[in-house]
């Protein structure tokens, strides 16, 4: 029987700034979303006997509908109405509640793949529409590309050109819960956000340390000093800049060589401080 091989990227938040909050409780934002290649892997095949079955090997995480891997199954099917019978199953190297997106890329990931395997039944605009169900995030990891995102994440302006750099990623043993940064924030919203960093995106070349700035990382790093000493150590190691990703906790460092991100994430590692991580951009 065929399988079906595809990787889910994790991603950085360049730049996340919150500029409102809609009645239904969603915050609206403008950021900057980049891809990098580090990876969970997804191996599908069809499923004779009928269901979803989803098995997960590499770091913990549930098998069954409290996975958005498993969620995202049953949305296709039940979509498409094709009978459900596939097994998927899910190696995970992608830090879980990092900031990263690993679990909406995982769901963006399943999507795609479901769609090739039975054909491509549903067009872009259904595909986008079944990933907004299933979370923010998720229609980035459709697209794939660094991309100035706006609205609740929905709305998706591929970048035309992205600088090449690395990243170093460090992920320390916190965790962090998305809605409580959220509810925590002390919401000073953001005015001319989307006008002010389309006009440094339309400079050439895009200065990264320029536009690092997230506003939900004064949060994050009050109650988990961690964070800020993550971003002191990155910068000793000659980071260009560096910010913690989404709601944290991981934080990352951006740096001009591989040499020098290779330098840095074996210095890192000496420091005891959590899973440290090396990476640079990817596109679908």
């Amino acid at each position: 029987m065929t399988v079906f091989r595809t990787k889910a990227p994790a991603k950085l938040n360049i730049r996340l700034k919150v500029t409102g909050r809609r009645p239904n409780g969603y915050h609206e934002l403008v950021s900057i979303m980049v891809p990098i290649d580090l990876f969970d892997d997804l191996e599908l095949k069809r499923k004779p006997d009928g269901g979803i079955k989803l098995d997960s090997t590499g770091i913990h995480v549930p098998t069954d509908e409290n996975n958005l891997v498993y969620r995202a199954a049953g949305s296709f099917f039940s979509r498409t109405g094709f009978r459900e019978e596939v097994f998927i199953k899910l190696i995970k190297k992608i830090p879980v509640a990092a900031g990263m997106g690993g679990g909406s890329s995982d769901a963006a990931a399943t999507l795609l793949a479901l769609n090739d395997m039975w054909k491509k039944p549903l067009s872009s605009t259904k595909m986008h529409e079944l990933a907004m169900e299933l979370g923010a995030d998720v229609p980035f990891f459709l697209e794939g590309k660094p991309s100035l995102a706006s609205g609740i994440g929905e709305i998706l302006e591929p970048l035309k050109t992205w600088p090449e750099c690395w990243y170093v990623i460090v992920h320390p043993p916190v965790v962090v819960s998305t809605s409580w940064v959220y509810n925590n924030l002390n919401l000073k919203l953001t005015t001319g956000e989307y006008d002010y960093i389309k006009q440094i995106l339309d400079q050439a070349p895009i200065s990264i340390p320029q536009v690092l700035e997230n506003d939900l990382e004064s949060v994050t790093s009050a109650t988990f000093p961690v964070v800020e000493t993550i971003k002191k150590s990155l910068i000793q190691t000659g980071a260009q800049g560096a910010l913690m990703t989404g709601s944290g906790p991981s934080v990352f460092g951006v740096f001009l060589s591989p040499d020098q991100a290779l330098s840095a994430k074996k210095h890192l590692i000496t420091q005891n401080l959590g899973y440290v991580f090396m990476a640079t951009t990817w596109s679908r």
